[in-house]
């Protein structure tokens, strides 16, 4: 395996930012991938410095045409330019003999330590990407598969799918609404999360032994892993209502609406209730059916009007403020919008610039900051094909006119 960046230890014996920023330099990904969960987690690759190509048929990823365009051009849609940025991309067609010929050589060729897929587990050996052939390539590659089951059960899935069979909707929404999706792709998210996990633990594996190895993540496993405090009560025969914005356990916990917008308030100790009642304008609250989380929980509703009738009278900066100052758990509810406009979250977003029309885009950024960065802007379609096949010896034109790339 090719050396890589390693954590380096400051001189007080922390991590040093800077020392971790590309970690991952040196390391090369080959990427089958589409959609949302494998492309999320490539990005997260390439953030730390990996070099990332994404492999893509000569039509494109779906997600290149969905939604509204970020520029005046076809295969550039908003909705695939977050998750791709850092990359590069080239086409292949894997139905062609040629085409998975080619494959092989690109693995030799770049040296891949990586090679991932997201495609249907049915489809691995006709596309030629199955683990037993690419390790017959590289014998120390580490081959990553994200599916919706796992490759026992080779069926196609996407997120919504996922979160409904996985129990996670049930958790979702009020008491008395339907099953209801959450706002974010969270099962393809997690998937993404957890194959970054593994392949972190497989490179460090790697490094020790000279092996490669061969990661299977299922997105439905991702899903119910996060039942992790559900599925014992459950078991146990306890029942757990869907509960909104409320906590099934402690009260009040609840989103509330304030003279001029909201604010989510969290009371998770008798000592921040006891303080929460010691507020000017707040007393009411010292009631005996308030005076354990126990009775708060059974009296919630009353609670909740109780509350919301205070909280009604006074503005959101008012609200915070003087909870902050009394250390009671809150925060205002923060619209989409309203992350550009605040300093603390405005500061840790990324960003990406399309050298080509000067176009930036705001990143979210990974789950761990070091620092912010700019990456490079999402490549267009085959972008990157006369970079990549020059040093296999190919004509790219001819390969297009094969229908190769």
């Amino acid at each position: 395996m090719k050396p890589f960046g390693g954590v380096i230890k400051s001189e007080g014996g922390g991590m040093s930012s800077s020392s971790t920023e590309n970690f991952l330099e040196g390391v090369t990904v080959l990427s089958v991938e589409q959609a949302v969960s494998l492309p999320y987690c490539t990005w997260r690759l390439a953030a730390d410095g990996a070099e990332v190509i994404r492999v893509e048929p000569p039509w494109g990823d779906p997600n290149r045409y969905v939604g509204e365009s970020a520029l005046d051009e076809e295969g550039m849609s908003a909705y695939f330019l977050g998750i791709n940025s850092g990359k590069k991309s080239i086409t292949l067609n894997l139905n062609s003999p040629k085409g998975r010929e080619i494959l092989g050589e690109l693995i030799k060729e770049f040296d891949v330590d990586i090679f991932a897929t997201n495609q249907v587990p049915s489809n691995y050996k006709k596309l030629g990407i199955d683990y037993e052939r690419i390790r017959s390539i590289k014998e120390d590659i580490i081959w990553v598969g994200i599916s919706g089951f796992g490759p026992e059960r080779p069926e196609a899935a996407y997120d919504p799918m996922i979160q409904a069979y996985s129990g996670i909707m049930d958790t979702n929404g009020d008491e008395d609404s339907p099953p209801l999706k959450f706002g974010i792709s969270i099962a393809d998210l997690e998937a993404a999360n957890q194959a970054y996990c593994e392949i972190m633990k497989a490179l460090l594996i790697k490094e020790k032994t000279g092996k490669g190895c061969r990661i299977d993540i299922s997105m439905l496993d991702c899903c119910l892993s996060l039942l992790a405090l559900h599925i014992p009560m459950v078991s146990l025969g306890i029942d757990v209502p869907k509960s909104g914005n409320k906590h099934p356990i402690f009260a009040p916990v609840g989103v509330y609406r304030t003279k001029d917008g909201y604010v989510s308030i969290a009371i998770g100790s008798e000592a921040q209730w006891e303080r929460l009642c010691n507020l000017p304008g707040f007393e009411i609250l010292r009631k005996e059916i308030y005076s354990t989380n126990n009775r708060r929980k059974a009296n919630e509703k009353q609670l909740d009007r109780d509350l919301g009738e205070i909280l009604s009278k006074r503005s959101t900066e008012e609200v915070i403020e003087l909870f902050k100052k009394a250390r009671i758990p809150i925060s205002k509810v923060t619209t989409l919008p309203q992350i550009f406009e605040d300093p603390y979250l405005s500061s840790k977003l990324w960003k990406t610039k399309d050298e080509k029309t000067g176009l930036e885009v705001l990143l979210a950024p990974p789950p761990v900051i070091t620092e912010t960065k700019e990456l490079t802007f999402a490549p267009r379609l085959g972008e990157h094909n006369y970079e990549i096949y020059s040093k296999l010896g190919y004509d790219v034109e001819e390969l297009k006119k094969e229908g190769v790339i």
